[in-house]
């Protein structure tokens, strides 16, 4: 099969078409900058340069094939700079998925979020279930608006599948958990909230979760392909067990609740995991889904967390001691 990929250099978007290629499907990928992704041309991917917020700048790449997976999307808890989640995940998603209706792509996926819903106040919700309140954070906000985005063109008779995981996690991840993670391997993560979860996934996992769908998907369903169910406490208790490395103290929510507020004023000079957005996202919120669809309709299968974990934490270990 041929497939157009949009995303193809980020954390999920990479091992998609990996994965794709590995498979021997042909991949054309829409890249910003093509220099920057010569481990892709290597490969055998054709590289197109390219934006989501361009809608013109992909109809080349995507003319003539079976396939669009549109993965890209912005993912800055507590960035200071918030216009790219407007950008990227409302107006990008509303451009791909106007060229596919246009080019008449017989079938996409599209990659939503278990965010969507933003705190499920410890509920493990599946997806008939719709969030009405405010949401946490921007990308939550963003990334709620893209699904309906994609709701409407499936209304309008668009081909598509929408998936939704939830934390992603494995190597070569470059988001706050694996800053997080690396602060644990150096002794250097102090505390963490309690009761504050997530439903788990390793990125090899969303990968085949992906392609999954794009094969076995009905049309205009969405799946959740998220993994087991673990507070972040819990994760980094295991991740304790696992490496002998000091497991962090635990704090009650309510105390990064009023730090929230406490730095509001200051958000310009902290860290993203320390703006009032970053503190608020993890002060005792779940983000928890059901992925028994997907594992029924799709076949979806992900690993356990303490196997995913444990490698990811090996070789977070490994790239420490090589610097």
């Amino acid at each position: 099969m041929k497939y157009f990929v949009t995303g193809a250099t980020g954390f999920v978007g990479h091992a998609l078409v990996k994965k794709l290629r590995e498979q021997n499907h042909e991949v054309n990928a829409s890249v910003r900058d093509p220099s920057k992704a010569r481990d892709l041309q290597a490969i055998g991917v054709k590289l197109f340069k390219g934006d989501v917020t361009d809608k013109e700048s992909m109809r080349e790449a995507m003319q003539g094939v079976d396939g669009v997976f549109h993965v890209a999307g912005w993912y800055k808890i507590g960035a200071k700079e918030k216009n790219d989640g407007e950008r990227v995940n409302i107006r990008g998603t509303r451009n791909v998925l106007e060229l596919m209706q246009e080019l008449k792509i017989p079938k996409g996926v599209y990659t939503s979020t278990c965010a969507i819903n933003s705190d499920t106040h410890g509920q493990v919700v599946d997806e008939s279930y719709h969030f009405n309140g405010k949401h946490i954070s921007e990308y939550d906000r963003t990334k709620a608006a893209a699904h309906e985005i994609a709701k409407e063109f499936i209304a309008k008779g668009l081909p598509l599948v929408i998936v939704m995981p939830g934390l992603i996690y494995g190597p070569g991840d470059t988001s706050t958990l694996r800053d997080n993670i690396v602060s644990f391997l150096k002794g250097n993560l102090p505390a963490l909230p309690d009761q504050a979860g997530n439903c788990w996934a390793h990125v090899d996992d969303i990968v085949q979760g992906h392609i999954l769908a794009m094969e076995k998907g009905r049309i205009g369903e969405s799946y959740i392909i998220s993994g087991e169910r673990y507070t972040f406490i819990e994760a980094f208790k295991l991740a304790s067990e696992i490496t002998g490395k000091p497991a962090p103290r635990t704090l009650p929510p309510q105390m990064f609740r009023v730090m929230s507020v406490l730095v509001k004023p200051f958000d310009g000079m902290m860290p993203p995991t320390y703006t009032s957005e970053g503190l608020r996202v993890i002060a005792g919120v779940t983000y928890m889904g059901d992925n028994s669809k997907a594992k029924h309709e799709l076949g979806y299968n992900p690993r356990h967390f303490r196997e995913g974990w444990g490698e990811t934490l090996r070789h977070e270990m490994k790239l420490l001691s090589m610097n």
